[in-house]
């Protein structure tokens, strides 16, 4: 059995590194992709994971394959295509670690992933299975990701979902919103940022939002509240989860690393998704609060990935 199975991006994130000698702007090539880098965090404290997604045959896919399988990824379901260039993403940081994205992605080979090219395999062996929703931006991977939440609904998955709104991906906001919203029927367990909850729901404040996800169905939701921590709702309460104090050298896989800790909680836990209470979400969060805090403090996604005695030396803080 694989603990958690996630398909979508995996990718270059080139991120800002200063100048060099020249006074040129240096990039670091750093292995990414949101999806990715949830399972990294998940290998890291010791839970089964695989992917399904899809690179080129260039350089940046060989790296980004041997990163996958370095970390204990399973990789039966990445496919490596000749006709298309790995996607990069160039990261720029500002003071706070913040950062802006420009995407060389027109288009790159995680969009070019096919129904057919689906490792059903992997997804009937999977506990929980996993999307964000980059790959909803273009076919033939929005339709690929259609296919697969179908598959891994029939085979008894616990459905998770992380929107992941970039705006240069996406012809506008509004085509970004019904696409993103559109697969949130299959949902169990949601997180979303605290600056996505209109673009998801409609509703501003973090618990409307949640609320309104609760409604269509999710049994679980959480909106990331940055260095304040993480609101968790399910359908008997809520809860706000204090962060970890942390200094913060880069913000890439955050959110990513976050739900990384918390779908560790969950599977570890062995509950149904339908018998989870706010208790239980409160003790999944704060796990991920703890992987996360830890994250932030590296460069990059997936080289800041926490392992677990670390995570686990961390929650015993009071």
């Amino acid at each position: 059995m694989i603990s958690v199975t996630a398909l979508g991006e995996v990718l270059i994130d080139f991120t800002d590194s200063g100048v060099s000698a020249n006074g040129m702007k240096l990039f670091e090539r750093n292995p990414g992709g949101a999806p990715a880098n949830v399972l990294v965090a998940l290998e890291r404290l010791g839970l089964s994971t695989a992917f399904i997604g899809k690179v080129g045959q260039d350089m940046h896919g060989d790296f980004l394959r041997g990163t996958l399988m370095a970390n204990g990824v399973n990789c039966d379901g990445l496919i490596v295509d000749p006709d298309y260039f790995t996607t990069l993403a160039f990261v720029a940081l500002d003071e706070r670690g913040e950062r802006t994205f420009s995407f060389a992605r027109k288009p790159g080979a995680d969009t070019q992933l096919r129904p057919e090219e689906l490792n059903q395999d992997v997804i009937n062996q999977s506990r929980v299975f996993h999307v964000g929703s980059l790959s909803l931006t273009d076919e033939p991977a929005r339709s690929a990701t259609l296919a697969a939440l179908q598959m891994a609904k029939a085979a008894g998955c616990t459905m998770s979902y992380d929107p992941n709104y970039r705006d240069t991906l996406w012809t506008s906001p509004e085509a970004a919103a019904e696409q993103m919203r559109s697969i949130i029927k299959y949902m169990d367990l949601i997180k979303i940022s605290d600056e996505e909850t209109d673009l998801m729901t409609g509703e501003h404040a973090p618990a409307d939002a949640a609320a309104a996800l609760i409604e269509q169905g999710a049994k679980a939701v959480v909106v990331t509240l940055g260095s304040k921590g993480a609101y968790v709702r399910s359908r008997d309460g809520e809860a706000v989860v204090p962060s970890f104090k942390t200094t913060v050298v880069d913000t890439t896989g955050a959110g990513d690393s976050f739900w990384g800790g918390f779908l560790c909680g969950f599977c570890e836990s062995a509950k149904d998704p339908d018998l989870l209470n706010v208790d239980d979400l409160r003790h999944f969060a704060r796990i991920g609060n703890a992987v996360a805090s830890l994250c932030v403090r590296g460069r990059g996604g997936i080289p800041s990935m926490p392992p677990r005695p670390e995570v686990e030396s961390l929650l015993l803080q009071i």
